[in-house]
């Protein structure tokens, strides 16, 4: 329930104590000039108390963005270690940006100005990370630390991204790079070139195998440790079971890694040999990251289906690889014409 009391200053000015007063919280005052103002705020004030909105509010009112972003990275990331120093360092540009305001003062259209920087000199893609990053982080402030009654990040639009890129190998550059990686100084590279072509695995992937989770008898490799945060069951077979089966018989016996550095606890950096590689076999606009489209692309020319890429390449969703959808056009139209065949005798 709710109380006014009047008051007349030794002036002469009349002002208004209103005090909203409801079991169970404590006593919410202010004061006004007109009456009228503190009747309306004494109706919003004991609604919002109802419906679990006026604490939330008073809360933003406490902290700024700052403080929200130094809880959620120093409670709240440890629990990501993957994405400690990307999502980190995202946070943080955001902090230097509005980390003064008041969490009641950062609003939708103060996000979209800062986007909108953001975009001026980084892709949509990153701009989405970033974004992502600041969701998370406001999403944990309202659902577990109350400090708002809603995010702001809400109503925020994503900037579109790109489809993706699709760079793979065709025959004769693929015969060439493989040739080229033979010929390198680095005795593993055309045995990681390989592994990587034929099973889709990301570098991090490939390049922190340990021999604990290849299985050469069976033919696979469980990941542990991967992009989405889940195991993933990776199938060996023909040049790259090959290749691994001869490398087992000479591993190193100082470290459990199957392609260790000069460190035995860190893997071999092969950026250099690989871009050599590259270099001796004329090809360009190519990453070793593209070596993955490239078992995705070739696939789908192989009338696998998205589903199927998906589970190859440890995709969660099927989002991800529609980007290749293209390029199995030939084996859709072969299951329509066999369809077709089947229910009409054409």
């Amino acid at each position: 329930m709710a109380s006014i009391n009047k008051h007349i200053a030794d002036d002469g000015k009349i002002t208004y104590r209103v005090r909203v007063r409801l079991k169970g919280y404590p006593v919410q005052s202010a004061t006004f000039d007109r009456l009228t103002d503190g009747k309306k705020w004494a109706q919003q004030t004991e609604a919002a108390i109802r419906e679990g909105r006026h604490f939330k509010t008073a809360e933003a009112k406490k902290h700024t963005f700052a403080e929200m972003v130094d809880r959620y990275i120093k409670s709240v990331l440890p629990s990501k270690p993957k994405q400690i120093k990307d999502q980190g360092h995202q946070l943080r540009w955001w902090k230097e940006r509005i980390g003064n305001y008041l969490l009641a003062d950062v609003t939708t259209a103060l996000i979209v100005q800062y986007r909108d920087d953001l975009g001026q000199n980084r892709s949509p893609a990153t701009v989405v990370r970033y974004m992502a990053a600041l969701s998370h982080c406001f999403t944990i402030a309202v659902n577990e630390w109350q400090w708002l009654e809603d995010s702001p990040m809400r109503k925020v639009k994503k900037p579109k991204e790109s489809r993706g890129r699709v760079r793979y190998l065709d025959d004769d550059e693929r015969a060439k790079l493989l040739q080229a990686c033979k010929e390198s100084s680095n005795e593993w590279l055309y045995m990681c070139v390989i592994l990587a072509l034929s099973t889709g695995m990301r570098q991090g992937e490939l390049m922190g195998l340990k021999w604990p989770d290849v299985n050469l008898k069976d033919g696979y490799i469980i990941l542990n440790e991967t992009k989405n945060g889940e195991r993933r069951r990776v199938p060996l077979t023909g040049r790259g079971l090959e290749l691994l089966k001869q490398h087992a018989k000479v591993r190193r016996l100082d470290t459990d890694l199957l392609f260790p550095g000069k460190s035995p606890i860190k893997p071999i950096d092969l950026r250099r040999p690989f871009n050599n590689a590259l270099k001796a076999a004329g090809i360009e606009d190519f990453h070793w990251h593209d070596l993955r489209h490239c078992t995705a692309s070739y696939l789908a020319m192989n009338g696998a289906s998205l589903a199927e890429i998906a589970e190859v390449l440890g995709h969660k969703t099927l989002q991800m690889v529609r980007r290749y959808a293209h390029l199995s056009d030939g084996h859709v139209s072969s299951v329509v014409e066999s369809m077709n065949n089947k229910i009409f005798g054409v």
